[in-house]
C-alpha cells in the first residue's frame, strides 16, 4: 500500500489537489482518508465550549486513532472511520467503513505535525497558496458550507487560523517531499506524483 500525505494552511487548495491527482487513477484503487474526520470527541464539553476549541491545534487532532486505522489499512483490515460534524463541533454516531486500497491518500493541515503519522507516508506533499488567497477561500466555504457568518470566520482567522498556521503549519513544509503551488502551473507537480503512484501500483 502506498500512503500519501497532503497538507498545508487551510484554503490552500489540497481538496483540489487531491482531485486532481485521483483523476487519472483507477477509482476502485484510491482511498481518502480526511483529517477532519479525526477531531477529537467531546461528548462532555458543552456546545458552547466546543464552538471555543482551538480547532487549528494538533492537540485538537485525535493522532492516535488515525495512526492506529491507517495501520490496520497498511496489514490489510477494514476500518470504522468516524463522522465529524462541524456544526455541532463533534462527531457523530456515524462511521465510514473504509477498505484498505493500494494508494490511500490522507489530507489536513495539520498531518505533518505528528511524527508517528508522517513516518506512515511515502510521499509527503504540501500545498502552498498565499495567505490572502486562502483567507478568501475559506471565507466563501465557510459561509456557503459550514453556517458561519463572515465576523466569525474573520474573527476566528485573526486570532487563531494565522498564528496556528505560522506556528505550526507552515514549518511542517520542510518535511514535504513535494511542494505544490496552487495555482494554474501546477500541473508539473501533479504529473510527478500521479507517475509515482502509478510505478506503485502497477
Amino acid at each position: 500500500m502506498l500512503i500519501i500525505g497532503i497538507a498545508g494552511g487551510t484554503g490552500s487548495g489540497k481538496t483540489t489537489v487531491v482531485h486532481q491527482i485521483m483523476n487519472e487513477l483507477p477509482e476502485a484503487e484510491v482511498g481518502i482518508i480526511s483529517q477532519d474526520s479525526y477531531y477529537r470527541e467531546t461528548h462532555d464539553l458543552s456546545y458552547e465550549d466546543r464552538s471555543n476549541i482551538n480547532f487549528d491545534h494538533p492537540r485538537a487532532i485525535d493522532f492516535e486513532l488515525l495512526v492506529e486505522h491507517l495501520k490496520e489499512l497498511k496489514a490489510g483490515n477494514i476500518i470504522n472511520q468516524p463522522v465529524y460534524s462541524f456544526v455541532q463541533h463533534n462527531r457523530t454516531d456515524d462511521v465510514v467503513v473504509t477498505h484498505p486500497r493500494k494508494v490511500m491518500i490522507v489530507e489536513g493541515i495539520l498531518i505533518l505535525t505528528n511524527p508517528e503519522l508522517r513516518n506512515l507516508f511515502d510521499i509527503k506533499i504540501y500545498v502552498h497558496a498565499d495567505s490572502d488567497e486562502r483567507l478568501i477561500r475559506r471565507l466563501k466555504r465557510d459561509i456557503a458550507e459550514r453556517g458561519r457568518d463572515m465576523n466569525e470566520v474573520l474573527n476566528r482567522y485573526q486570532h487563531t487560523l494565522k498564528p496556528m498556521h505560522e506556528q505550526f503549519i507552515e514549518p511542517t513544509k520542510a518535511f514535504a517531499d513535494i511542494i505544490i503551488p496552487n495555482d494554474r502551473y501546477n500541473t508539473v507537480a501533479i504529473d510527478v506524483v500521479r507517475a509515482v503512484i502509478n510505478q506503485r501500483i502497477l
